[in-house]
């Protein structure tokens, strides 16, 4: 017994959760493995799945700060659709925590591309989110894949408005990205500045490859709500 013990901790997560992942005395393992994809700002959804469900089967070791951090994470992956998966795996009386439906909530600006009230909602709970690196970074970085989806050209007051970023701060990210990513700033209407995007198969549909394939109905459910 001993010896296998000490084989085991020379196990990876990943070939724990592989090798056994509803053995309950990998839960530690595991919680561990969050925190340390919270530093090192790395992300195992098999892993945090893995998690989710064993606490499924023990109850009472659930540790709420655990669960907040993968559904953060999961967040954080957007557009994949980690987020739900996850929450599908956690009991709906923990879900009803205030926390928890903060998330939820920011969820859902997210995936109907409400940026403005994602930020603002996103400011009242600091105390939930800062704890996570690179939060910020990832949602930024979510919101221009859906404005690169939907739009040629976008005001800049869109684009402020979507990642967070105004003044001096716009100024040295919109050069950066047309220094390293083919983005061109040109003036528009009244000397509105206007970003134009690089050229994709979505903001230009002559692009597109002759495919029976359209867009995704979840890219164009994100989309829709940036058109209005």
């Amino acid at each position: 017994m001993g010896r296998e013990l000490q084989q085991q901790v020379s196990f990876t997560v990943e070939q724990l959760v592989a090798v056994n992942p509803y053995n309950p005395d990998i839960l530690a393992d595991l919680e561990n493995y969050v925190n340390e994809q919270v530093l090192s700002q790395t992300y195992n959804l098999d892993a945090n799945l893995c998690l989710l469900r064993l606490y499924q089967f023990e109850p009472q070791r659930m540790s709420i700060q655990i669960v907040e951090r993968i559904l953060i994470k999961a967040l954080m992956a957007m557009p994949a659709q980690d987020f739900s998966l996850c929450l599908f795996l956690i009991p709906e009386q923990v879900q009803m925590e205030e926390r928890f439906k903060t998330l939820i909530v920011l969820s859902h600006y997210l995936e109907t591309s409400r940026f403005h009230q994602f930020w603002e909602e996103a400011a009242k709970n600091r105390h939930i989110l800062e704890v996570i690196p690179g939060f910020e970074q990832a949602i930024q970085a979510y919101a221009i894949h859906v404005l690169t989806l939907t739009y040629q050209k976008v005001p800049r007051p869109v684009l402020a408005e979507a990642i967070n970023i105004e003044g001096l701060s716009l100024d040295k990210f919109l050069e950066y990205q047309a220094a390293n990513n083919g983005w061109v700033l040109e003036k528009g209407g009244s000397r509105t500045q206007l970003v134009v995007l690089p050229r994709n198969e979505f903001n230009h549909p002559e692009l597109r490859k002759n495919t029976s394939d359209g867009i995704p109905l979840e890219h164009v459910t994100r989309i829709f709500p940036v058109l209005v």
